[in-house]
């Protein structure tokens, strides 16, 4: 926990791995390890576990917080470690909030809670709460509306940015690239802002964002890290030419929900042992196999 006394240096590529499971369902413990050594050794800047990649929603609590000590273990403090703590539930998202923090975690990413769609105050008192019982921990909000239905309004964003010390920064999956304009605007630059939408890192970069969470890096973690680094080096035509050739692996992502075509192109690289996705989430289709395919052999230079 090296860096949770400096939140200021998560910044980079911070790897959100994918929740591996065996093909019975159960979470992989030794493929989640190697995927945490794998992405360490390909230099990514930082390791998140438990966002939307990660299937969070589909585990127990007491699952959520083996896989977050698991990780710590592995990660032991080579980089920044920045695992998704929140849940649907108030109690559920202190439980494993206090566990990352316990197991060392540098900052915790907490999402809007999904399904309630709860207005601004609501979304205040939440993160309020949270921030209030971890005043040691830094806190970053994740917004990602498509999977929540609840946005969180950068006015929102800069009341807790404004009213707590250890709330430090937002995670922002939203295409709506006025709203990161607006967060950093209202914030100001000593706000750390990460995108979550791969094709949108390079231009937050250019507002003043420090990095991406971004589901690309569970495919190609060093082309991923290196557009970083060639950005602040000043190489931004590099930079720029890494974005658009991870275009085919961005779109492989999506060819069927996320995590399922990550998780299938993985396992055929014999990174984990399994595709397992969990219900609701199917595997991924016979023409999504074929669809990923052709995309993995169009990136297969960044891999």
């Amino acid at each position: 926990m090296k860096f949770r006394t400096d939140p200021a240096r998560i910044r980079g590529s911070i790897a959100p791995v994918v929740t591996p499971f065996t093909a019975d369902g159960a979470v992989d413990t030794e493929s989640l390890r190697g995927l945490i050594r794998w992405q360490l050794d390909q230099g990514s800047h930082g390791i998140s576990i438990g966002g939307s990649t990660g299937e969070p929603a589909a585990q127990t609590a007491a699952e959520r917080i083996a896989a977050i000590r698991i990780t710590a273990e592995e990660v032991a403090d080579a980089v920044p470690f920045l695992p998704g703590t929140g849940s649907a539930k108030l109690d559920e998202t202190l439980e494993i909030t206090a566990a990352a923090r316990e197991a060392g975690a540098d900052a915790a990413l907490v999402i809007t809670p999904y399904y309630a769609r709860p207005t601004q105050d609501g979304l205040v008192h939440w993160y309020s709460t949270v921030a209030g019982e971890f005043p040691d921990l830094p806190i970053v909000v994740y917004n990602v509306p498509s999977r929540t239905a609840v946005d969180i309004a950068p006015e929102t964003v800069a009341r807790l940015f404004r009213e707590h010390d250890n709330i430090v920064g937002i995670k922002e999956t939203t295409k709506d690239f006025e709203h990161f304009s607006r967060v950093l605007q209202l914030c100001g630059r000593d706000l750390l802002v990460w995108s979550g939408i791969e094709l949108l890192g390079i231009p937050l970069l250019a507002l003043g964002g420090v990095g991406f969470i971004s589901a690309v890096a569970n495919l190609a973690p060093a082309t991923v890290a290196r557009m970083y680094e060639a950005w602040e080096a000043g190489d931004h035509e590099q930079a720029r030419e890494l974005h658009y050739a991870l275009h085919p692996l961005v779109d492989l992502l999506f060819v069927e929900t996320n995590p399922a075509p990550a998780k299938w192109a993985l396992h055929q690289q014999g990174r984990i042992s399994s595709s397992h996705v969990r219900e609701p989430l199917l595997p991924l289709t016979a023409a999504g196999q074929e669809r990923v395919r052709a995309l993995l052999e169009q990136g297969s230079a960044l891999l």
